[in-house]
């Protein structure tokens, strides 16, 4: 990594001078900031450029920066927001050096730049909406180049450094993609040598929570990377807690590395559907643990959806009164939601997940690639979680999942990464702000109370998860019109959204009386009173309690 060139992209405000800075101290490389350079060569200010010769005359300027700089060796090069807009320079940065992507939200960005006069394209009446529109032009070239990709919300930059340095170590170097210090364009380099960038980007999120905070990594072919697990793992005893029908596609590729580097793997196949999310598999772990002599320094693995990480990490919270455990997801599901946020449990013949604890993981990491083999039912079902963190948390994320539903159901990699992500994103920062569910966190339930309802009154397993949450999430949004708090056509678009992602809109009868039996037993009630979460308006949550007149009349709309 001595010599090899790192460049830096993202939009502006995402701290590529201040990471860039570090990283080329730590590195011992010269760092360079384009616009600087920019400056450097025309005498002139960047707002000056933009106003004085235009945003064209610009990027051609930044255009040619780029096309000589990264002709350098032993370079950290943190590049302009717009640089990724020419072809060419995203040709030169994928070829001559590992890019890092540092993504940061509209939020933070806004936080940082509010009082920046030198951003010119953030001199605007509605500066949010810009960066909105400049996140959705760029963000697919950003990942298009990127061999990793960094979360820069959390506010430990060395954290981060540290973070970009251990990850591009893995990586190891860069294939010679191109010949250095020519100037002949990327097309004729490329021909020189044709060796393309094949290492899948990297997302890392981080769930800050004190000295329980933990790593979320997002990518495909994480699960054939064995250092990733490995440097979660202290003790020579792992456990791996799988399913039936996971484990003929992932276990031995997870296992095999282990018990080459010496450890003791055990390994606990239990079979697959929500109606084992149980005591009795519950119990079925325990007794593998205590047959195997498992210690206090044995690591567990979840490797499976949202029912084996639950169980694994109840497991993991109970067994010597707490282990440590890792979550591999290999479902939507729970890569977006289920493994992250510590809750983990058992379900109830009269109601779900009300026997658990909350006990959050060492590490989260999610291979995209697992959603390869995944079932298009189980696509679907974690779809749902997807659309709840846009209706409850980030309108413009709704909007992104509506434009961009169909390449999420046709498994769009890029797609699926970045609804991950994103909802990764969100539920880590409600996790951080009431990681017990005292307040806050029940905004994540939006859908739940309906869907919780329709899983225990048709049996657990009859529908999927995700598929009684879509359904809920209809209901709720009907709900939430007849109490005024949203108008009719947000219904239209949540059930039109809905229907798109494969899921059901019309729910079973389970006959009224049975209805509100079900749905007063969830965790959120207090006083014997049903409590709802509602959108108000799209994009926003609110936790309150129905009239029985509304519910009664959301039953009678909704159910089939």
């Amino acid at each position: 990594m001595k010599s090899e060139n790192i460049f830096l992209v993202g939009l502006m405000g995402a701290g590529k001078t201040t990471i860039g800075r570090i990283l080329a101290r730590k590195l011992g490389k010269r760092f360079v900031d384009s616009d600087h350079e920019i400056e450097a060569r025309t005498g002139a200010t960047i707002p000056w450029i933009f106003e004085i010769e235009g945003e064209a005359s610009f990027r051609r300027r930044e255009a040619e920066v780029i096309r000589d700089l990264t002709a350098q060796d032993g370079l950290v090069l943190a590049t302009g927001g717009g640089a990724v807009l020419d072809p060419a320079s995203r040709a030169y940065l994928k070829q001559r050096g590992r890019v890092v992507y540092l993504r940061a939200s509209v939020n933070s960005i806004m936080l940082r730049t509010t009082h920046d006069k030198s951003r010119p394209l953030l001199q605007t009446a509605d500066p949010r909406k810009k960066l909105e529109e400049l996140t959705a032009q760029r963000e697919p070239l950003y990942r298009e180049i990127a061999d990793l990709v960094i979360d820069t919300g959390r506010p430990n930059v060395q954290s981060m450094v540290q973070t970009i340095l251990t990850q591009l170590s893995a990586l190891g170097p860069a294939a010679a993609r191109t010949a250095r210090g020519s100037n002949m364009p990327p097309s004729q380099a490329s021909q020189a040598s044709p060796v393309p960038n094949t290492e899948p980007s990297r997302i890392f999120l981080n769930v800050d929570l004190g000295e329980r905070s933990y790593p979320i990594t997002i990518g495909a072919g994480l699960l054939s990377d064995p250092a990733l697990l490995e440097r979660h793992i202290a003790g020579r005893k792992v456990a791996i807690v799988t399913n039936t029908t996971v484990a003929p596609l992932y276990l031995e590729r997870v296992a095999a590395p282990l018990r080459a580097s010496g450890r003791d793997v055990l390994e606990i196949v239990l079979p697959d559907g929500e109606q084992f999310k149980s005591w009795d598999s519950l119990m079925t772990i325990f007794d593998a643990l205590l047959e195997h002599k498992c210690d206090r320094k044995t690591t567990m693995v979840a490797l499976g959806g949202g029912v084996i990480g639950d169980l694994t990490g109840y497991a993991a919270a109970s067994y010597m009164r707490g282990v440590p455990f890792v979550q591999m997801p290999t479902t939507l599901l729970s890569q977006v939601d289920s493994s992250v946020g510590g809750k983990t449990g058992i379900n109830h013949p009269l109601g779900k997940n009300m026997i658990g604890a909350f006990y959050q993981p060492r590490a989260v990491l999610a291979d995209t690639a697992s959603l390869d083999t995944l079932a298009p039912r189980e696509l679907s079902a974690g779809l749902a979680e997807v659309i709840k963190h846009g209706a409850i948390i980030d309108a413009a994320f709704f909007d992104w999942i509506e434009a961009n539903i169909g390449k999420l159901m046709a498994r769009d990699p890029a797609a699926l990464a970045h609804a991950i992500s994103r909802s990764c994103e969100i539920k880590a920062d409600v996790v951080r702000q009431d990681e017990r569910e005292g307040g806050l966190r029940a905004i994540l339930n939006f859908g739940h109370t309906f869907g919780h309802a329709i899983e225990a009154g048709m049996g657990y397993g009859a529908w999927l998860h995700g598929e009684a949450v879509g359904c809920g999430m209809v209901m709720a949004a009907d709900l939430s019109h007849r109490l005024g708090l949203v108008d009719a056509a947000t219904v239209a678009r949540m059930r039109a959204l809905v229907a798109a992602a494969g899921l059901p809109t019309v729910a079973p009868d389970l006959g009224t009386e049975r209805w509100l039996e079900l749905m007063e037993v969830d965790k959120k009630n207090e006083g014997g009173a049903i409590k709802f979460i509602l959108m108000k308006p799209l994009g926003s949550p609110s936790i309150t309690s129905a009239p029985r007149e509304q519910l009664l009349a959301t039953l009678a709309a909704c159910v089939g």
